[in-house]
């Protein structure tokens, strides 16, 4: 590649680079040019160092690759971490965690819990993410103040929840946000009614239509749980993805989050489709929900993302650790040791996030013209060595402490594993203080 004819603001020289796209592709001693925010250059080391750049950074026995894409959470709920652990998805939610929210979630509580995920995830080499939660407005204050990237999914139910007094309400100031950020550089608004069971037709044919017209995407849990698709046959004698389907709410721009429940009819509706699936393997596991069967829908062309959901039924906003679960959960649902390698792991965790968040052009991969959203992974530590594949290495033996440096849209939000623009002592110190009131020891 030329070098570029204008200086550089940021040439970067790890190791091993790892661009994603082409698949499967690891770069030995390669340098990567970012001006602008964007990506402009990447070529061997020799050829990097005769650019022009305002700074130099070595990454020796760094591993550089696209910033991993957390596509399905609840972010303020990191808030609620560890408040009714091991128990079934209805016990859970019906007898505690709605209660919880009906009682302690408002502005403060949104803010408070998404700027702690939001740390969180950049910590653990996470540059963008998907959010599912109450006051999205304040959610989107959040993202924008700390420079993260993020979906905005807009929560609608067919009753009351924190913020919007009805499914009406929830989609008007979703309409609203939409228009105010659509020119955001960082943020994208999505509209997610929040499962089959808790959105009736009328309103999912509302979302349709605007989701259409706004060119916007659509965000639901769907097929979490065989008992979710249970009643629904019981109850209607139809599936929940046969109904969306008849809706006319699945395409493209549909994220379809969890689907443990896959019959072939449901398979055939997303390749027909090209809905995007969100795995999202330790909640799954956690609440017993069941297995997305990653492998089966990978082979028939679905493109399959991952996410971490909410850190109340996880326990942790980590991508890596979730990414490493899928790759071996894969190979046991599949009965296939050659499920998921460590290669398609890594693109789940960036490039299918990307595609499933409709913003494939922009990130997901290290390629000239994209944005440089990039992350650091330290595999110069004694649980690293050997390195035979430093992919399969960081898949399989390292975990998120390994992550040094991130990078969104060319701007450092972690330095040698510290965050630049948040302070995280004052945000252990808030969440302590959530915890005290919420568990009643509030002295």
């Amino acid at each position: 590649m030329p070098k570029p004819a204008v200086a550089l603001d940021l040439l970067l020289l790890p190791t091993w680079l790892v661009p994603v796209e082409p698949a499967g592709v690891v770069l030995k001693d390669h340098g990567l040019g970012i001006r602008d925010g964007c990506i402009v250059f990447i070529g061997p080391r020799a050829e990097a160092l005769k650019c022009d750049a305002a700074q130099v950074r070595e990454l020796p026995g760094m591993l550089l690759s696209p910033g991993l894409i957390n596509a399905h959470g609840h972010a303020a709920m990191t808030l609620f971490r560890g408040l009714a652990d091991d128990l079934p998805l209805m016990t859970w939610l019906e007898q505690h965690i709605w209660p919880a929210e009906a009682k302690w979630v408002d502005e403060d509580f949104v803010r408070d819990g998404t700027d702690l995920a939001i740390a969180e995830q950049i910590k653990g080499g996470i540059t963008c993410f998907s959010d599912m939660y109450f006051y999205p407005k304040v959610a989107s204050e959040c993202v924008h103040d700390s420079g993260i990237r993020a979906q905005i999914a807009i929560p609608i139910l067919d009753f009351p929840i924190p913020g919007a007094a009805s499914a009406d309400e929830a989609i008007r100031q979703g309409i609203e946000l939409f228009g105010d950020l659509k020119h955001h550089p960082r943020i994208k608004v999505a509209f997610g009614p929040h499962a089959p069971y808790t959105v009736g037709d009328e309103n999912l044919e509302k979302i349709r239509v605007i989701a259409e017209e706004l060119d916007a995407a659509i965000h639901m849990h769907v097929h979490e749980t065989a008992f979710e698709v249970q009643q629904a046959v019981d109850n209607t004698a139809e599936r929940p993805m046969a109904r969306l389907g008849r809706l006319g709410l699945l395409g493209p721009r549909f994220q379809a989050v969890h689907m443990t429940q896959i019959s072939d009819e449901d398979q055939a509706l997303l390749v027909e489709s090209n809905c995007s699936v969100i795995h999202c393997p330790e909640s799954n596991l956690k609440l017993a929900s069941g297995f997305c069967p990653v492998e089966r829908l990978w082979q028939a062309g679905v493109n399959v993302a991952l996410g971490t959901d909410g850190a109340a039924s996880n326990n942790d906003l980590d991508l890596l650790g979730e990414t490493r679960t899928a790759a071996l959960l894969a190979k046991a649902v599949a009965g296939s040791a050659t499920a998921l390698d460590a290669h398609r792991a890594l693109r789940m965790a960036t490039l299918n996030g990307a595609r499933a968040l409709g913003i494939e052009a922009t990130v997901g991969s290290l390629e000239v013209g994209k944005a440089a959203d990039l992350v650091a992974f330290d595999l110069s530590g004694l649980a690293q060595q050997p390195i035979y594949d430093p992919v399969s290495q960081l898949i399989y033996a390292t975990g998120r402490d390994c992550v040094k440096h991130l990078w969104v849209g060319g701007k450092p939000l972690l330095e040698d594993g510290r965050l630049t623009r948040m302070d995280e002592s004052s945000l252990i110190a808030t969440a302590q203080a959530w915890g005290r009131r919420i568990s009643g020891h509030n002295e």
